[in-house]
């Protein structure tokens, strides 16, 4: 009897791992414009950039011209000095005067969109070529 129980039980972790599996992406937080895990870890790197600028740009007269400057401006830490993120590939540019960083996918698929976001804060995206400032802007789910 408890040899049935156990196996039933069993059976039904291992449906419900494969329907959670099949069923894609789970959004971070209402709204979530990511279409996979990498697109959020992307997404998220590329704001904690954008907010390190601001705040550096508020103690300093301009923006970091590094991604090493940055260490230690919001959230930003030594290990995000990396641009390989996972994924995707980060860009970094910057004059002081203006700010621009890229992550462009090692490989293009539904999954993997690149995106681009300057001083503006806007973050830019597009399904199968590098992002650029000109590219669309990304929509969240509930504009």
């Amino acid at each position: 009897m408890f040899k049935r129980i156990r196996n039933l039980i069993l059976v039904i972790a291992i449906l419900s791992g494969l329907a959670s599996a099949q069923s894609g992406y789970q959004p971070k937080f209402k709204g979530d414009p990511a279409h996979s895990d990498a697109e959020a870890s992307a997404l998220g790197y590329m704001r904690t950039v954008v907010i390190a600028q601001r705040l550096y740009k508020k103690k300093h007269p301009e923006y970091a011209t590094s991604l090493a400057a940055l260490v230690g401006s919001g959230s930003f830490t030594r290990r995000m000095i990396s641009t390989e993120r996972g994924d995707y590939i980060a860009q970094f540019q910057s004059t002081g005067k203006n700010f621009s960083l890229a992550m462009a996918p090692k490989q293009f698929d539904e999954a993997h969109r690149a995106f681009f976001v300057d001083d503006t804060g806007t973050i830019r995206a597009e399904p199968d070529k590098p992002a650029t400032a000109s590219s669309p802007p990304l929509k969240a789910s509930w504009e």
